[in-house]
């Protein structure tokens, strides 16, 4: 398979370097330094990489080369898959910094205050669920608009969410809520074309925790 990437590029150079079907060092071989160009590689490229023991799309292990216990990558194959995702549109900055006020940066997983530049503006419902390409994202959406569409993670709970999301896509079986709590609002583990993602933990943290603890409050004024 040819390489996909712009000759002379960095991730030209990672995908050359990686068609040997071996792992290979983050630390030392590879240049590409940000854990969001490997889901990029998977999720939108449609580039295959392998997993380890654990299903981890890297796997630690000891360098040769540096001498120290780094993440590696590794291609599964270089055949590229056809991911049928849609395309995203561009989030002006004049919006990114109004929605990271309008959640006061404050990671919707975990609940703390984080830097903004630490902090990443997230879909609610994951590209994998999309049926069609985003529409324009104007600098002039109202806080609602912005509320329904978008969510503030870290880059560790982006991933999470990821990961979760994907799994929902290949099993039909919807992600459990904050420290594997099995609480739906809508719906049931089983994910429903008609309700969506609604109802589930990882597409509104903020609603989900509001709904449970309405339920929680009225079993306790009906003991």
């Amino acid at each position: 398979m040819e390489n996909p990437f712009k000759k002379g590029s960095t991730q030209y150079h990672d995908f050359e370097l990686m068609s040997d079907l071996q792992w290979h060092c983050t630390k030392c071989e590879l240049k590409s330094g940000q854990a969001k160009t490997w889901q990029v590689w998977r999720q939108e490229k449609g580039i295959q990489l392998a997993q380890d023991e654990n299903n981890n799309w890297f796997k630690k292990m000891l360098c040769p080369k540096c001498n120290s216990v780094t993440i590696h990558r590794k291609l599964l194959s270089t055949d590229i898959l056809d991911t049928g995702l849609k395309a995203r549109t561009n989030i002006p900055k004049e919006l990114a910094d109004r929605i990271k006020k309008v959640y006061d940066c404050v990671d919707e997983y975990s609940l703390r205050t984080e830097p903004a530049n630490k902090l990443e503006i997230d879909h609610r419902v994951p590209q994998v669920r999309w049926t069609g390409n985003e529409d324009v994202n104007s600098k002039c959406m109202t806080e609602s608009q912005i509320e329904q569409k978008f969510m503030l993670l870290t880059r560790e709970n982006n991933l999470l969410k990821s990961r979760i999301c994907e799994k929902c896509k290949d099993t039909g079986c919807r992600g459990k809520g904050y420290k594997v709590i099995e609480y739906w609002y809508e719906g049931n583990e089983q994910y429903n074309e008609q309700l969506g993602c609604k109802g589930c933990f990882w597409h509104n943290p903020t609603e989900w925790r509001r709904q449970l603890n309405k339920e929680l409050k009225k079993k306790n004024e009906n003991k």
